[in-house]
């Protein structure tokens, strides 16, 4: 009776040995001979930043001098580092400001603005104090883009005020806007008192000029404006762009004007090179003393410009940027896709940001993350891509590999 009853439980535990142990194999076969495989060692090859070569071009170190590449970011700057006074520099602020409140499009007329008693009075004002401005009868009938041509081009006081009146209703409505809009944008060392300039109190920082002279090319309304040798607006008026200066030498003017207290103040584009390989930067020399000391410090920045300025190449096709190496021994490297090169002036590292993706296995030419670089033009990516094949070990690495295999199952169904 013991010995059947023995029998009996050796039996049962036999049953349940056997069935643990086979279902042990059914779950074993599939998990290392179909489950997922472990993820790939992923190394980055070089995480350095490239460093800076020849640097800047050279600025005036008379006044407030400053130069801008077209994101707004300084390359440089000379002289008094404090705001100064702005002189006629300042109607480029109220393009900006009258356009942000009224916006047109480049090239269009815009709405219609009646010149009221008050602008003919201004007018009879600035020309009795040789002021510049262009003339206008109180009834006539101009349009926003006039207005803007002859503020700008022919750096008309008298349609400054004008175009302040007209876009906020006074002059002084203008001012609160305008700091407003500086202060909005970045500009903390720039305030105006005045429309025009004209005023010692309008002033601002070379280097906020610089970049607000990268904006005002960037609009394109202004850029328009500016790309003529002259216009003619309302009444058969002709405008001459007296902003023009050195343009055979690459130089666009924005704004260019002398006062007693702000000197020969002006505002540029200086484009380098030519072509596919014309790169542009923006400039403010504020407060030169004279015309023979500003073509000086010009011809100085013109000639360093292109001495300075640097095809760096940022990657080239092929290039090896992560390497994978797998627990089974193989070995792949994410490559660049293309090659990136820039003619940029650098003057502080470029960085690198490499993004990879997981790879467990994956044939020559998959996607596998990138890199992006920054630059002083903003942000360059470039795909990276499996060089060679990532190939699954086989049934026999899997089985003799159990451990990294179940893991690897397991951790895909808790993700499930």
């Amino acid at each position: 009776m013991a010995r059947s009853t023995a029998s009996r439980i050796n039996r049962a535990l036999g049953i349940t040995l056997g069935a643990v142990l086979i279902l042990a194999i059914g779950l074993y076969g599939p998990a290392t001979l179909v489950g997922p495989l472990p993820s790939t060692n992923a190394v980055i090859d070089d995480a350095s930043d490239i460093a800076p070569t020849l640097g800047a071009p050279t600025v005036s170190q008379n006044g407030a001098s400053a130069i801008a590449t077209a994101d707004g970011a300084i390359l440089a700057s000379g002289g008094d580092a404090a705001p100064v006074p702005l002189g006629g520099v300042t109607k480029v602020i109220t393009a900006l400001v009258v356009l942000d409140a009224k916006p047109i499009e480049a090239g269009k007329p815009g709405p219609s603005i009646v010149v009221t008693a008050e602008d003919y009075a201004g007018y009879v004002k600035y020309i009795s104090e040789s002021a510049r401005s262009i003339s206008l009868i109180a009834g006539e009938t101009w349009s926003e883009q006039q207005y803007l041509q002859s503020m700008l081009l022919g750096s008309s006081n008298t349609h400054a005020d004008a175009l302040a009146r007209w876009a906020f209703g006074s002059v002084d409505a203008y001012v609160v806007a305008a700091n407003a809009w500086l202060a909005k944008n970045g500009y903390a060392g720039t305030s105006v008192v005045d429309a025009t300039g004209l005023a010692e109190g309008s002033q601002g920082t070379a280097s906020e000029l610089a970049a607000l002279s990268a904006r005002a090319f960037a609009d394109p309304v202004l850029a328009d404006i500016m790309s003529h040798d002259s216009v003619v607006v309302a009444g058969n008026r002709k405008v001459d762009n007296v902003a023009a200066y050195r343009g055979d030498e690459g130089i666009t003017g924005l704004s260019r004007s002398f006062t007693d207290s702000a000197g020969l103040c002006f505002l540029f584009r200086l484009t380098v090179g030519t072509g596919a390989d014309a790169v542009p930067l923006y400039g403010a020399f504020l407060r030169e003393p004279d015309y023979e000391t500003l073509d000086g410090d010009l011809s100085t920045l013109i000639s360093t410009s292109a001495a300075t300025l640097t095809k760096t190449v940022l990657v080239s096709e092929g290039d090896r940027v992560v390497t994978y190496t797998t627990p089974w021994g193989d070995e792949a490297h994410g490559v660049a896709v293309a090659t990136r090169s820039q003619l940029i002036w650098l003057t502080a590292p470029v960085t690198k940001k490499v993004t990879v993706e997981p790879v467990t296995t994956g044939a020559k030419g998959t996607r596998v993350g990138q890199v992006t670089f920054t630059t002083p033009t903003g942000d360059v990516t470039v795909l990276l891509e499996l060089d060679r094949r990532i190939a699954d070990p086989g049934p026999v690495w899997r089985m003799t590999h159990p451990a990294p295999v179940i893991d690897a199952f397991i951790e895909s169904r808790t993700d499930q």
